[in-house]
């Protein structure tokens, strides 16, 4: 068996989490399914566990959802973050660049070297891309960084002028990332449904759900607040699977 909530798991949040998954772990062993004791975390928390055919639960990002797991894994929900200018259960990205930066707006970042985490990121590559393609505004790849918080450290350093970092971890980054204070928000995107939470193909969808959600009602003021967790909704597949797919890097690198 197996659990990961590596999303959104670093800093304050990684306690709050193993509370968290503590509740979950019970609930899902009252209700008559098997559960690990404790959270996988580092690389195996990711991929490995998302196509582990043991999973209990995870959380995974939408694009690799809809563009490998779907058909792979049961859907049991997506948590809300109450994001502002977002529907229940979804999110968005936001462009960060150096706070000394003269540029003040993302159309004055058009042809900016972007820093990103990884090519099949929704939040921090293919929200921004696409975001910045509608509106006429090219963010060529310049560094990929491996996580958020990295292309974040990218940008204060001055190794790229911009990057997306999805809202919650933006959130989480300001309460545990000194660095954030070099850099100032000059854009975001349209919401998108968020990191849903995922299972192995076959799991019951509904006890599950019943479990993560009755848990996340009871978690601690001090841990909602940490972890910016509200509460537990459901959205569509088909949601997920209608947002769009940009270029990717190596594409998009190819035009530039």
């Amino acid at each position: 068996m197996i659990a990961s909530l590596g999303m959104y798991d670093f800093g304050p949040a990684q306690a709050a989490n193993d509370r968290l998954w503590a509740g979950i772990r019970d609930g899902l062993r009252a209700r008559g399914i098997d559960a690990p004791d404790a959270l996988t975390r580092g690389e195996a928390a990711y991929w490995p566990a998302w196509e582990d055919p043991h999973l209990v639960l995870s959380q995974t990002c939408g694009y690799p959802y809809r563009a490998r797991l779907h058909s792979k894994v049961t859907y049991v929900g997506t948590p809300d973050y109450a994001v502002d200018g977002c529907p229940p259960g979804h999110y968005r990205s936001v462009f960060v660049a150096r706070r000394d930066d003269p540029r003040q707006t993302l159309a004055d970042f058009d042809g900016a070297a972007f820093a990103y985490n990884e090519g099949l990121s929704q939040s921090g590559w293919a929200a921004p891309q696409t975001h910045a393609a509608g509106l006429g505004l090219s963010l060529p790849p310049a560094l990929q960084t491996g996580g958020h918080r990295l292309s974040a450290l990218a940008v204060a350093e001055g190794r790229a002028d911009i990057a997306a970092l999805d809202a919650v971890t933006h959130a989480l980054l300001l309460d545990a990332e000194p660095a954030m204070r070099a850099l100032k928000v000059v854009g975001a995107t349209d919401p998108t449904p968020g990191l849903p939470y995922i299972a192995a193909k076959g799991a019951d969808a509904v006890a599950i759900f019943d479990a993560v959600a009755a848990t996340i009602a009871g978690l601690s003021p001090a841990d909602r607040a940490t972890l910016h967790l509200k509460g537990l909704t459901r959205i569509p597949t088909s949601a997920y699977l209608a947002v769009p797919n940009p270029p990717s890097p190596d594409q998009l690198a190819l035009r530039n």
